[in-house]
């Protein structure tokens, strides 16, 4: 399901980069009388030390102690419909003092047609890839600080683009800065060719008037975003020849990611590559398929070594992908023995392994759950056929005392996490229903939060500048800043992480934006559990949350409920640009994260599957009689909008309590999981959500009348009779996820039984509804849906 942009385990990954890494914020600058939005993607890469600075002109210093980030930003286009890429520098100097200067470029630089940038090492070169479209080649450009010093061009029969989304996404240098390795789409199988007079064997490159090529067999892909991509597979790129080879000894059955170079033997003979793998075989009872894997961690996965192309020895050996053999030639399984790894990460002396896991959801069947992070001791003299034993660093944490660390939620890791000491990481979590950055002492397990404790705001790091750390932090009605992190120790006083506040023109948003959020104010509330079941853990009847947005005076003020989609993902108090343009509309926002969000402990998230359409909603109605209680909200003017598993839980609302709201808006809702059981890329989740984490035992691609029964009971659709309220449906007709189909159904019951129903359809558009102009659209048309009947 699609969770809320705030937290999702598929949400934008860390690339191998430079010295320093890479992170991902949004920004939103309303204009005109509807508030013609601009997102602002900001990625942001550092180079440290003794480096080169080419500036304007063709000029260059070298400078001591000064550090340049390199800013990717992207855009939208309204008119165009497609992404502007811009990139902008920053220097930064004054290390090691306590007061520092940032000097920004005077304008971004746009990057027309480039899909990815990566640094090197030492920051003395760029990788720019430029991915072809419609069977174009894509280019790999190597620059140099004065000029391109090497482009090579890779037609599809070598491979296609390369993949630059957040999860199968890799692109890493070696510490040379002589070979870079990278994750594209395998080469297409040949079609097969037919005349007038039929098949014609043999396969021909070149189509002529009398021929044309075949669909040949159907291939299964990874669902929702990955449609008509082909296989992940690795390659790697040696630059002074301009030679590309595909790594060997990996099977066609694993689709892999997240590469990146291990540290050189200490003999130096021998250069090997770790990445993650995925097993086609995830389906039920271990089938061939592959599961729909977007915004899903619980797919089990591995990290994997195998020798660089370039390096291995002449072998005749089979691929396999099991761990079992010991020949150089072959992938070889590095954790085997736990269901999940990824985000490989080596420390900066090279002795030490770090990868997060989701063991907790692969084996409890959960989409998203509490991660634990683990460590392996690599040897400097490492060889294949040497076993690595696994050790737990950050354990997953059940059920969390008050106000202490409820457990990992992390969505990334930095390409490099690493403070100077070489032993403490930093990393971005979810803590209850705001985003926190968290420091790792990765020898002791001790995690420390380093951002403000008493602040509804929530952190994001960008990238780590030697003991420091440059971040973002917002909240719902306050857009992003750019945060400049160091330690500080005050006389007498304990050492503690300081926050600066760096002024920059990415994040510079307009006055009226800002007067237009200055009338609200943001609260988190505690929402106590009503009525607990006896069957409930400690940890699931703890408190959940809800962030409260409120309008000048709110109890006359009509109220939004904000609902996240998963339903284990989590609404944090971020600025979120839709979110933002209902509150600058007048609208109070209360933004539920009902038990099952992650950031609470595990058992408070695990409380939630076997029981959706029912704990959900109830969690929704007792936030909203919370507030009302409170003299917070007029009860009579309350409107409800979510999105996929948030979509949902507004259609049960308006179906289970048709007398609380006066009106709704669903984009992409679940509303009949009988149907959708067999159309979607992830049949396993609705087993899951309605049939409790025990379903994956019976869990079948042809559901028993039982089971079709029980999800038409657990389903919006069941209510469709008791609903009033006007209702908003927004549908994307390229959706794998929750294909139209379930919405379209739902609208035309609600239709036909009296209700009144507005359908909106983004035929192009998938599950998220991304594309710039349907993005702008649908917002646009929830704010004048509810105004309309809110009055």
């Amino acid at each position: 399901m699609l969770p809320n942009p705030s937290y999702c385990k598929n949400s934008p990954k860390s690339q191998a980069l430079t010295v320093l890494g890479f992170s991902k914020i949004r920004t939103v600058w309303p204009q005109s009388s509807y508030y013609t939005s601009f997102v602002h993607n900001h990625h942001v890469h550092f180079s440290r030390n003794s480096i080169k600075l080419a500036y304007k002109g063709a000029s260059f210093m070298t400078a001591e102690g000064i550090s340049t980030a390199m800013f990717s930003i992207s855009q939208p286009d309204l008119l165009a419909n497609s992404t502007r890429k811009y990139t902008m520098y920053c220097h930064i100097t004054g290390a090691g003092t306590n007061s520092r200067d940032f000097q920004w470029s005077p304008f971004p630089t746009e990057m027309t047609g480039v899909s990815v940038i990566v640094p090197s090492p030492s920051g003395s070169k760029l990788l720019i890839v430029r991915n072809g479209e419609k069977g174009c080649p894509t280019k790999l450009e190597i620059v140099d600080q004065s000029h391109v010093a090497k482009e090579i061009h890779l037609g599809q029969s070598l491979h296609g683009p390369l993949y630059t989304d957040e999860w199968f996404h890799g692109i890493s240098w070696n510490q040379e800065e002589t070979l870079i390795t990278y994750i594209a789409e395998a080469p297409p199988q040949p079609r097969p060719v037919f005349s007038d007079s039929g098949y014609r064997k043999g396969d021909s490159s070149d189509e002529d008037y009398n021929t044309w090529k075949g669909q040949g067999d159907w291939e299964e892909d990874w669902g929702e975003r990955y449609s008509k991509k082909g296989r992940p597979s690795l390659f790697v790129l040696d630059i002074a020849s301009g030679e590309v080879r595909a790594a060997e000894g990996i099977a066609t059955s694993l689709s892999v990611g997240q590469v990146v170079w291990a540290p050189p033997s200490s003999s130096g003979s021998q250069k090997y590559l770790v990445f993650v793998g995925w097993l086609e075989h995830n389906g039920f009872h271990n089938t061939a398929r592959k599961l729909g894997i977007k915004y899903c961690s619980n797919r089990p996965c591995a990290l994997y070594a195998i020798a660089s192309p370039f390096e291995r020895p002449e072998t005749d050996n089979k691929p396999v992908c099991d761990g079992k053999s010991d020949s150089a030639a072959s992938a070889r399984n590095l954790t085997a023995s736990i269901s999940s790894a990824f985000f490989p990460r080596f420390s900066q002396d090279g002795k030490i392994l770090l990868f997060l896991s989701a063991k907790q959801a692969v084996n409890s069947g959960a989409h998203n759950a509490t991660d634990s992070l683990h460590k392996m001791n690599w040897p400097s003299d490492w060889k294949m056929d040497k076993e690595l034993h696994v050790t737990e660093v950050v354990p997953i944490v059940m059920c969390p005392e008050d106000g202490c660390f409820p457990g990992l939620y992390c969505s990334s890791i930095l390409s490099n996490p690493w403070l100077s000491d070489g032993c403490t990481m930093i990393l971005t979590s979810a803590w209850r229903s705001t985003e926190v950055i968290l420091s790792i002492d990765v020898l002791s397990g001790k995690v420390t939060r380093i951002t403000p404790e008493d602040s509804h705001y929530s952190w994001s790091a960008l990238t780590i500048d030697g003991d420091n750390v440059l971040a973002v932090s917002s909240s719902p009605i306050d857009p992003p800043h750019i945060r400049y992190g160091r330690q500080v120790t005050p006389e007498r006083q304990a050492r503690r992480w300081t926050w600066d506040e760096v002024d920059s023109p990415l994040m510079t948003a307009s006055d009226k934006v800002k007067s237009l959020l200055s009338h609200h104010s943001v609260t988190i509330l505690q929402i106590p559990v009503t009525n607990a079941s006896g069957d409930l853990s400690d940890g699931g009847k703890l408190p959940f949350e809800a962030i409260f947005v409120s309008y000048k005076d709110s109890s006359h003020s009509p109220t939004v409920v904000i609902l996240h989609g998963g339903p284990h993902s989590v609404s944090v108090s971020s600025y979120v640009k839709s979110s933002a343009f209902l509150a600058s509309l007048g609208f109070n926002l209360l933004i539920v994260n009902y038990r099952g969000t992650p950031g609470f402990g595990e058992e408070a998230l695990q409380s939630l599957p076997g029981k959706v359409g029912s704990q959900d909603v109830q969690d929704c109605l007792t936030a909203i009689d919370h507030v009302i209680n409170e003299k917070l909200i007029d009860a009579s003017k309350v409107a409800v909008v979510g999105i996929s598993h948030g979509g949902f839980l507004t259609t049960h609302l308006i179906g289970q309590a048709p007398d609380r709201f006066i009106v709704g808006a669903a984009r992409n809702p679940v509303c009949n999981l009988a149907l959708m059981i067999g159309t979607t890329d992830i049949p396993d989740w609705c087993y899951i959500v309605a049939c409790g984490t025990e379903a994956k035992q019976y869990a079948s691609e042809s559901p028993s009348p039982d089971h079709l029964r029980l999800f038409y009971e657990k389903s919006p659709i069941a209510h469709i009779s008791k609903v009033k309220a006007p209702l908003l449906m927004l549908l994307g007709g390229a959706d794998l996820r929750v294909p139209v189909s379930n919405g379209l159904q739902y609208a035309r019951a609600l239709r036909e039984r009296g209700g009144q129903v507005k359908i909106m359809m983004f035929p192009e558009d998938i599950h998220e509804i991304i594309i710039p102009r349907s993005d702008f659209e649908s917002f646009l048309n929830i704010g004048v849906w509810f105004k309309t009947h809110l009055k």
